[in-house]
């Protein structure tokens, strides 16, 4: 059966070569997907099972220049840190204080400490001071692997490289004094369950 255009042209199909091969699929559905994006919606979910509240800090700047070229189109053209932030995300579960910083890298073999400040170090330090529990949430991208580190393995860290050691941390290292969170559906990073065996 022959088809043909509304023009009355006949439809050719196009020859197909059949030693060439069928196109990769690829999929993009994560890409993109960050860590706290993870975060947030796994902070999502334990507070809509009433599991914990812990919430992402906003971070404080200084608007000093708005543009208003209609009402409902405002654009700030020029904003400023208020203050140095101190760690990403901070809340309640089971009647404890927990704040904790969020970092990832696409480095395969070792995790730089220059993802960290000083005074963020502090923070927790002053958190864990007064009863609290902080660590951070490590993840590294191109195994899609994620960790969480107790302040006090992450302090020591830090302290040997402010003493002229490595300005990282091995993923041996990561490995060996850390909890790997496997990812999971909802929540996607239930960290929860590496600060229970942490209060255990």
């Amino acid at each position: 059966m022959a088809f043909h255009y509304p023009n009355g042209r006949r439809f050719v199909p196009a020859k197909k070569d059949p030693s060439a091969r069928p196109a990769k699929q690829i999929s993009y559905s994560n890409r993109g997907k960050t860590l706290e994006d993870d975060l947030n919606e796994s902070n999502q979910y334990y507070l809509s099972n009433g599991i914990a509240v812990i919430h992402k800090k906003p971070v404080p700047i200084q608007i000093v220049d708005v543009h208003y070229p209609k009402r409902s189109a405002a654009v700030i053209k020029e904003a400023y840190f208020k203050q140095a932030s101190t760690t990403d995300y901070n809340g309640v579960y089971k009647g404890r204080y927990i704040d904790f910083e969020a970092k990832e890298t696409a480095n395969p073999t070792s995790f730089p400490l220059k993802n960290f400040h000083q005074h963020q170090i502090e923070h927790m330090k002053s958190v864990v001071n007064q009863g609290g529990i902080a660590f951070v949430i490590m993840k590294f991208t191109v195994e899609e692997e994620t960790f969480l580190m107790q302040l006090e393995d992450l302090s020591k860290f830090w302290n040997r490289m402010l003493s002229g050691g490595r300005k990282s941390i091995t993923k041996a290292e990561v490995e060996s004094c850390s909890i790997m969170i496997p990812l999971g559906f909802q929540p996607r990073i239930d960290y929860i369950k590496a600060i229970d065996s942490i209060l255990s």
